[in-house]
């Protein structure tokens, strides 16, 4: 996990470095794990020094490190990019996304043009509630765009 969180680290940040600890390695079951990371540019931290920003992408990088190393055949993940710009993360989910179903609730539209498939919901009359979906690929397919 840890080789996995370092390459992790440096693919979404672009450089930088990432290790996970453990707190004492002669109880490995009990122990906790620090996390230290220096971004491109800055010095060595734990990510309790760290910006909000700069957290949220610690975490994330971390997350999909686990999902490497042990993946999963869905994924649930609830505004995950709010506190970051678009890029960077669908593009990473994108590069994981074979082993991995992406089920991604999101308000920005940067994360929403690299979905297959959108759902919503939508109120045009008070107290009735209708459900949209629009394959993007079959959209694509039908408007002849590649």
């Amino acid at each position: 996990l840890n080789e996995s969180f370092q390459e992790t680290f440096l693919e979404l940040f672009g450089g930088g470095k990432a290790r996970l600890e453990l707190e004492d390695e002669n109880d490995i079951l009990n122990c906790g794990i620090e996390i230290k990371v220096q971004p491109p540019g800055k010095q060595l931290k734990t990510i309790t020094l760290l910006s909000g920003g700069e957290k949220a992408f610690v975490a994330i990088a971390l997350y999909f490190s686990i999902l490497k190393v042990h993946p999963t055949p869905f994924c649930v993940m609830d505004e995950i990019e709010a506190a970051l710009d678009d890029a960077n993360v669908t593009r990473y989910m994108r590069r994981i996304a074979g082993k991995t179903q992406f089920i991604v609730i999101t308000h920005r539209r940067g994360t929403m043009e690299e979905a297959d498939v959108l759902y919503g919901v939508t109120m045009q009359e008070k107290g009735v509630s209708r459900i949209l979906t629009i394959n993007l690929n079959d959209m694509a397919k039908e408007l002849h765009i590649k």
